[in-house]
């Protein structure tokens, strides 16, 4: 605004200024409110796409009891888990047997949060439909934070890109005064400074 203000009645103001100085009054009612709306639109988005991943892995994942059968042999390479928030603590794994949601047993090789399992130890497992042992579904407050994070991204993003497309809008006006000034320079200047030239 001030930018517009200031070059709205002076008798130096080329085109290009007044050029400039909308684009970043755009800018800046871009940055300040699609930046932000785009934000909270994309981070609603992945809310309802993650709310709806919740109750679909509550409904399919079902916590048992295991009993520990022994220490396992090995601990072998876990991924990053993506629908945890912070990195997670597997424990000690060892072998033990649990029953599927439909009463058949099950055994094998899960991590537990006993800190010396024995023989015979009980302690919670989620297993899905068929009874194979599975990650604890993610919860609400693991899903809005990562809903959060995206619309957060969203934000970021979109403003960068204004950002991008203003300072290549300012670029080619930048572009445009020198080709004018060297059009007039070149038309003008020759003559300067030369003996017998009448300047």
């Amino acid at each position: 605004m001030v930018g517009l203000w200031r070059w709205r009645r002076n008798p130096l103001r080329r085109g290009t200024d007044l050029a400039e100085a909308w684009v970043a009054l755009t800018a800046v009612l871009l940055f300040a409110l699609a930046a932000p709306a785009i934000g909270w639109l994309g981070g609603e988005r992945v809310d309802a796409a993650l709310r709806e991943t919740v109750r679909v892995q509550h409904e399919q994942r079902h916590r048992t009891t295991a009993v520990v059968v022994s220490p396992a042999p090995e601990r072998p390479f876990l991924a990053y888990d993506a629908e945890a928030v912070t990195e997670q603590n597997t424990g000690t794994r060892v072998v033990a047997n649990w029953r599927a949601p439909d009463g058949t047993a099950r055994t094998g090789t899960v991590p537990t949060s006993l800190r010396t399992p024995h023989a015979g130890d009980t302690f919670a497992i989620w297993a899905d439909e068929r009874g194979r042992h599975v990650r604890a579904p993610m919860n609400a407050e693991a899903g809005r934070a990562h809903a959060v994070l995206a619309g957060f991204g969203f934000a970021v993003l979109a403003a960068g890109l204004f950002e991008g497309v203003r300072r290549l809008i300012v670029w080619r006006l930048v572009q445009r005064r020198y080709q004018r000034l060297d059009r007039a320079w070149a038309a003008a200047g020759p003559d300067w400074g030369r003996t017998g030239a009448g300047s």
